[in-house]
């Protein structure tokens, strides 16, 4: 299926590092859904990307797969989008290495992440680490991207994006699409349960809840989030972070509005509206559970879609790669 010329690109990784949270899903996934008919959307899985820490390669592998299966099982179709393995599209790290060439070691230096990983990896502070945004400029550039959806912890890469694209399309001409932000409608950040001034991660699982968790475990989890000594049933996210967060997640599972949950839950207490959230959550996720263990049975069917993404995102890949490699001399004969 060839990408439509009069639609822009929109462009989204993620690490296999594990299972996706309900606050991915709600922010990001499910509103990927309905994009596919406005914009050429390609979607990730980054695997290059976290080589950057130490893996267990069974497990990167199984985490990859399963992230491929997460994707289509959360709704977004391989066939209107494209969904791949960033390993199988090698002009990813080939384009990187031509413009690691165009890229300042002060603007990698001054990279808030790499200051904050290479803080906790001290015995690992590898070049990799230290790259991190020129593949990540590669990832976005190669597909002529027009439109990057980021969180806040995300803006700075996609500013040295931009920085490197300006920087080549000034000495070349108008190789590469300077790509802008996407910001999806509004939807509220889902906090972390245990600690809700912190936004949900994976990398904090007794305060998130996966789209994979079973019924108990998401019970278990939603039951000991925190709230606070005033029993009011409120959106106050300054002063009740914890039961907004509730508000919130319950909106966005049940349909209801956060004033329509608050005006079905006034005078209940947090035992009443914890056990509301669970059941919403169970309800919504069920069916993605369902789809995933369908589609994660048949690990052929998988990896052939797979290789057919991968198809797909290297012919586009190549075209820009092919001009790049012409514009900066080298010889293809």
């Amino acid at each position: 299926m060839k990408q439509l010329e009069n639609k822009k690109t929109l462009y989204s990784g993620v690490q296999p590092s594990g299972n996706i949270t309900i606050g991915n899903y709600i922010g990001a996934i499910r509103q990927f859904t309905l994009l596919s008919d406005q914009y050429n959307c390609l979607f990730c899985v980054v695997d290059l990307h976290a080589l950057t820490v130490r893996q267990i390669p069974a497990e990167l592998r199984r985490n990859t797969l399963e992230l491929f299966a997460l994707y289509i099982a959360a709704g977004l179709d391989p066939q209107k989008n494209i969904i791949y393995c960033q390993s199988h599209v090698p002009e990813h790290a080939e384009l990187t290495w031509i413009l690691n060439c165009f890229t300042y070691m002060g603007e990698l230096s001054r990279m808030t992440q790499f200051k904050d990983k290479s803080a906790r990896n001290q015995d690992n502070l590898n070049a990799g680490l230290f790259t991190y945004p020129v593949l990540m400029a590669s990832d976005i550039l190669l597909y002529q991207t027009s439109l990057v959806p980021v969180g806040e912890d995300q803006r700075q890469h996609l500013e040295i994006t931009r920085d490197i694209a300006e920087r080549f399309n000034n000495i070349y001409g108008n190789v590469f699409v300077v790509p802008e932000a996407y910001i999806p409608k509004e939807t509220s950040k889902i906090l972390s349960l245990s600690d809700p001034l912190r936004k949900m991660s994976k990398s904090e699982p007794d305060g998130a809840v996966f789209l994979l968790d079973n019924a108990d475990d998401i019970r278990r989890k939603i039951r000991r989030a925190v709230t606070d000594s005033d029993a009011e049933i409120r959106i106050d996210i300054e002063n009740k972070p914890g039961v907004s967060n509730l508000l919130q997640i319950y909106s966005a599972f049940s349909g209801e509005s956060t004033d329509e949950a608050i005006g079905r839950f006034e005078g209940q207490g947090y035992g009443q509206l914890k056990k509301a959230v669970s059941d919403a959550v169970i309800a919504g996720v069920e069916p993605i559970q369902k789809r995933y263990q369908e589609l994660i049975a048949d690990k052929g069917m998988l990896h052939q879609q797979m290789m057919n993404n991968a198809e797909r995102a290297r012919q586009i890949a190549a075209r820009t790669l092919r001009k790049v490699y012409k514009k900066v001399g080298l010889y293809q004969g």
